[in-house]
């Protein structure tokens, strides 16, 4: 039967690529001739050429120009290039990137004719990729990483794509995915983050997907687990829908962790970072050969911690591994093997909460509810990636590769099961034993093809999945009983009077889990295919593409549900001269999404599209850049919690149809030597257009819940250049919000808003040679900050409290 579900699925394939070639050729086939048209008017020439590095290995990314025009292209993953037509005469060609020595030939062309000219770098290949990597540890980057699939350089590319880079995560001293790297991406907010267990990132109205090295890693609404950033290279954020052709997409976007690998370099880090609230931390980073000849390299990096809150009795202790090794095959094909595990030990993950009926932040900054001697919740999350490169010919790249994750999850989450209206309630703890297991699959080919004068840049694969995820939360046990409520003005935290829980686990979890409808699971498959071309000299590129996904999938015990979707991309990119961009995008979303509706109809997968127009710069000769950013997505379907249920309940509503729009400004990178800033700001205006059927507590016109309309972010570092201070420095930033909506839904409230939020961090750093000593002071104003919302059913205000003022030493040494 397998054999034949095979043959079946690989028929379905070809039947899936003769749809979006017949579809793609239906809307885009005039426009196509009517630009390829204005390509043919004029006999011109080409410059064509192959760059080197000192040990013969191909140079990639190396930008390439002529002096005194605006022609210019990048070389690929061969080391070749091509400038097309180009008129007759005399130039000269320029090649050149950061921290390499820039290269000059006279050349000639002729009409009709090609002209050859090579290049040689002083560096070998060994050096050029730590040139690259140290590129990433600026603030900006030119470049998305390999993982993305995309052949152009962000500049050219018609997206609005940001970088967080390493540089700027070890300046801000930001140790996981939920710990403050959000002040780098404009428009970006946390809610409904469970501590430091799930990062939930939302921007432009929408919850974004979670990526780790192209794979859409999310099993369930709860995850993935976040990730230690002791083994993350950068985080790339996609805003808007473009990372269709990697999984199913959201429309607001997705970030994309990519992690750290091999480079070929003998070399190390050691780190020790100390702070306020219990926090001690050490890693570990080494890089280099398991051979001589370099073929065989690895790459390890390994973090420890303990880490207490400004709660007490909370702690989330963790521990990471993240080996990788890369092997050379020839010099066409790589290999690489990477392996990453994580470890959590930390105290109820409901601890996080504050309930009152008096409203927000009416109880101390350090209120809490959990008693000492509730049982800590485990997590190990482990990920397998195996990746294959091979270079076909100079003009084509097959990738293939693989990821298996396996999630296990035993714990307990606390929540109140009545607040009455003094305050008091009885806390239940509910068990949370989870399971998540994912394989994915993914196979993908670039190239490029010239017509005449056009380039193409051709992406096209295929893209499979299968996502389990089973969870046991049917059983809860009352710490506190009518007559002796839990009373938040005087906290009692000794032994709850009706004792600690004590759950069944005589059957195993799968068993559990079907019992009480907690198995989620989704299979999907997609084609897709994309077309770059480029015209008058790649100064105009349009982008055309399509995908074509099936999933089957079901949740909390319903039946599976299937459905089939189309998405069309059309994307213009031009260059109005070499350091500036305008770009505009429209493309469309398909998400399949699980849930269980309060009215026990099937769930539908969420549609949607996106309208943007851009503006990119490069500043300085590359040293800063700017994007600014106008957008509208309209998305259908989406679930949104039902307000008048637990939050263990599992119960949804479907919203209808909602709008996001606004703008986006985001600076990055090196202003003046020593002088780096980030800086962005957003606003963010998402409202309810439609209302589903049956649905009474949400109106047309209401705001959607867990953003801010204006956000304002930055973070600025200077660093002394001469004299007896050299290598010190000062840092800081604030992050602004206004207008800011509460977390859910209320069908009793009236109050939408959250008051204002500013934070303001700042801190000193030295470093000398291979030393780098940093103290960071958060919150250093001291603020009462806070995100929550109302639940109707109890009857009550929740929110979450982030750490008063805090401070973090850290020491790192590099070898």
């Amino acid at each position: 039967m397998e054999k034949r579900f095979s043959r079946r699925k690989f028929a379905a394939s070809k039947e899936l690529i003769r749809l979006i070639l017949n579809k793609m050729q239906k809307l885009y086939f005039p426009l196509l001739l009517c630009l390829l048209s204005l390509s043919a008017f004029s006999q011109t020439g080409k410059i064509a050429g192959q760059i080197l590095t000192s040990d013969g290995a191909p140079a990639e990314y190396v930008s390439v120009g002529l002096k005194g025009l605006k022609a210019g292209t990048v070389s690929d993953a061969s080391g070749k290039f091509n400038l097309n037509k180009i008129k007759p005469g005399s130039y000269t060609v320029i090649i050149s990137y950061v921290g390499l020595a820039t290269q000059e030939k006279e050349v000639g062309v002729q009409d009709g004719a090609t002209t050859e000219v090579s290049f040689t770098l002083a560096e070998n290949a060994n050096q050029l990729e730590e040139v690259v990597v140290q590129d990433f540890n600026r603030y900006n980057s030119k470049e998305v990483s390999s993982s993305l699939r995309l052949l152009s350089p962000i500049q050219e590319t018609p997206q609005n794509i940001q970088v967080v880079t390493s540089k700027a995560l070890s300046d801000q001293q930001v140790i996981s995915m939920s710990d403050g790297l959000i002040r780098n991406v404009s428009g970006a907010n946390r809610l409904e983050h469970w501590g430091d267990m799930y990062t939930n990132i939302t921007m432009r109205g929408s919850q974004i997907q979670a990526f780790r090295n192209g794979f859409n890693v999310v099993s369930s609404y709860w995850g993935p687990l976040t990730e230690d950033m002791s083994f993350v290279d950068h985080i790339e954020f996609v805003k808007g829908p473009a990372g269709f052709m990697l999984a199913n997409g959201d429309p607001s976007g997705l970030y994309n962790v990519v992690t750290k690998k091999p480079t070929g370099q003998t070399k190390g880090e050691a780190s020790v970072t100390l702070g306020s609230y219990g926090l001690y931390r050490a890693t570990l980073d080494l890089d280099g050969k398991l051979s001589t000849n370099g073929k065989l390299l690895y790459r390890l990096n390994i973090a420890g911690q303990n880490k207490k809150s400004h709660r007490p009795y909370e702690f989330n202790n963790r521990y990471s591994i993240a080996p990788v090794v890369s092997y050379q095959i020839d010099d066409k094909t790589k290999l690489t093997a990477e392996y990453t595990l994580q470890h959590a030990t930390m105290s109820d993950v409901g601890s996080f909460y504050v309930f009152s009926t008096k409203g927000y932040g009416t109880l101390p900054v350090d209120f809490t509810t959990m008693p000492p001697g509730l049982s800590p919740s485990k997590m190990n999350d482990h990920s397998l990636f195996l990746n294959l490169q091979h270079q076909l010919n100079s003009n084509w790249k097959l990738t293939a590769q693989v990821a298996y994750f396996n999630y296990q999850q035993r714990g307990s989450s606390m929540w109140p099961s009545v607040v009455n209206p003094d305050g008091t309630m009885i806390r239940s703890v509910g068990i949370w034993d989870a399971k998540s297991e994912m394989s994915l699959g993914q196979v993908f080919v670039n190239g490029t093809v010239n017509t005449g004068a056009v380039v193409h840049k051709i992406l096209g694969g295929l893209d499979v999945g299968n996502k389990d995820y089973l969870a046991d939360w049917a059983q809860s046990h009352a710490l506190d009983t009518l007559g002796a409520e839990f009373n938040p003005a005087a906290p009692y935290y000794g032994t709850p009077v009706n004792g600690f829980p004590v759950y069944d686990r005589t059957l195993n979890l799968e068993a559990r889990a079907v019992a009480g409808g907690g198995v989620i699971d989704q299979k999907y498959s997609g084609v897709y295919l994309q077309d770059e071309l480029g015209f008058l000299n790649n100064k105009l590129r349009l982008t055309i593409a399509g995908r074509y996904t099936y999933v089957s999938q079901s949740a909390y015990g319903g039946a599976a549900q299937t459905a089939r979707h189309f998405t069309p991309r059309l994307g213009v990119s031009a260059s109005l001269n070499p350091a500036t961009s305008v770009y505009f995008l429209y493309d469309q979303a398909f998400l399949p999404q699980s849930g269980r509706l309060a009215s026990g109809s099937d769930v539908k997968p969420i549609t949607g599209n996106n309208t943007e127009f851009g503006v990119k710069r490069n500043w300085a000769d590359g040293k800063w850049n700017t994007t600014l950013s106008l957008y509208r997505i309209l998305k259908n379907n989406e679930l949104t919690s039902d307000p008048n249920s637990p939050p263990n309940a599992g119960l949804s509503v479907v919203l209808g149809q909602k709008r996001a729009q606004g703008i986006e400004f985001d600076l990055r990178g090196t202003i003046v030597t020593g002088f780096t800033a980030v800086a962005n700001y957003a606003y963010t205006d998402s409202k309810v257009t439609k209302v589903a059927e049956g649905i009474t507590n949400i109106k047309v016109g209401d705001v959607i819940p867990g953003y801010a309309k204006h956000t304002l972010n930055s973070w600025l570092t200077y660093k002394i250049q001469k004299g007896a201070l050299k290598g010190a420095g000062l840092s800081g930033g604030f992050t602004y919000m206004a207008d800011r909506a509460t977390s859910n839904w209320s069908d009793t409230q009236t109050q939408t808003n959250l008051p204002n939020y500013f934070k303001l961090d700042g801190g000193v750093f030295w470093e000398k040679d291979n030393i780098r000593i940093n103290l960071n002071v958060f919150n250093v104003l001291d603020k009462y900050l806070y995100a929550g919302g109302y639940y109707d059913w109890l009857n009550a205000y929740y929110y979450q409290t982030e750490t008063p003022r805090n401070y973090r030493l850290g020491i790192s040494y590099k070898f």
